[in-house]
């Protein structure tokens, strides 16, 4: 288990990849925010979790099964994640942030990840703001 690694995993670097164009700008793993989500929004006081199905037990998912070997280990391991998360997201939520959790298996649908995304996000990106530092001319009534 020394060998998984926790940061910069594909599927987060997908995910990172995805959001940046978007045109959204993020923060990794800060370390002030309980469970140091993955990606950070500040300005959005949003945060995205990008979750391995095997090792957050994603109910419903086949790649989410338990070993048959050493059950009791692997049981409180997984059960613990899955708690640990739960505990993490409420405390994020009621610290006033938005949680998304992306699992693996969703990433094989780019298109639908992406309007998932977008949905999460839902403000306008940056690219479609306009220029951050050009201010638009006010109309003139004619005389």
């Amino acid at each position: 288990m020394s060998r998984i690694r926790g940061k910069n995993t594909k599927p987060e670097l997908r995910v990172r990849s995805l959001v940046h164009r978007l045109g959204y700008r993020f923060r990794l793993h800060r370390k002030d925010l309980p469970g140091k989500p993955d990606l950070v929004l500040p300005r959005h006081r949003k945060v995205i979790f990008v979750h391995g199905c095997f090792w957050h037990a994603h109910a419903g998912c086949v790649r989410a099964t338990r070993p048959t070997s050493r059950v009791e280990f692997w049981d409180a391991k997984l059960n613990g994640n899955v708690a640990r998360d739960a505990a993490t997201a409420l405390a994020l939520t009621e610290a006033g942030w938005k949680v998304l959790t992306i699992w693996e298996c969703e990433l094989k649908d780019e298109v639908k990840l992406t309007k998932r995304l977008r949905r999460f996000l839902k403000t306008k990106a940056p690219a479609e703001r306009g220029s951050a530092g050009a201010k638009q001319p006010r109309p003139t009534a004619e005389v």
